[in-house]
């Protein structure tokens, strides 16, 4: 009687742990998001770029955006140190765009309201020779769809930076703190 019921004690653990494995793993595997598709030009979507630090802010009125400009760890050393023509190899610029919208309870305020897109510059001289140093991507919305149909859209990027040489292509001013 006592070896039957240990016998069955094994039997329910071995399979409680397989059915508690079963069900963890398929849990992580539903929770993971997809992988977001690359940029037509290969570039991919940095990783940890929702926690990289703000280097400047802009609201553009022909349509409507608030952007926050974050930059990965070359890109913030360069800003704070005012060393940004040209920028630094390494550096990585994004901005985040959302539409712009007068708060509910706050007239006088505007807010971000719905997710336009995630773009980056990516500094990589060599590589990137043909658009002044600067590879550019782009994903559209919250569900991160790569911009462009070909990797011919950067010379659209390109076209809209040229302006702006003289600050290395870049039209964000670092916003300067005390």
């Amino acid at each position: 009687m006592f070896l039957l019921k240990t016998q069955a004690r094994a039997n329910f653990l071995k399979v409680t742990g397989v059915a508690l494995f079963a069900a963890l793993f398929a849990t992580s595997v539903w929770a993971q998001k997809p992988a977001v598709a690359p940029a037509p030009n290969g570039i991919t979507l940095p990783e940890g770029y929702k926690d990289w630090r703000v280097i400047s802010v802009a609201h553009r009125t022909d349509n409507n955006t608030m952007r926050a400009i974050v930059g990965n760890d070359i890109a913030m050393e360069a800003a704070r140190k005012g060393k940004t023509k040209p920028w630094p190899d390494g550096a990585i610029l994004g901005k985040l765009v959302w539409k712009a919208e007068t708060a509910a309870n706050w007239p006088t305020a505007t807010v971000p309201t719905k997710f336009v897109h995630a773009e980056f510059m990516i500094k990589a001289a060599k590589k990137y020779e043909a658009s002044g140093g600067w590879g550019f991507a782009r994903w559209l919305g919250e569900e991160q769809k790569p911009y462009g149909k070909d990797a011919g859209f950067v010379q659209e990027c390109f076209a809209c930076h040229t302006p702006v040489k003289g600050s290395d292509y870049v039209f964000t001013q670092p916003a300067k703190l005390p």
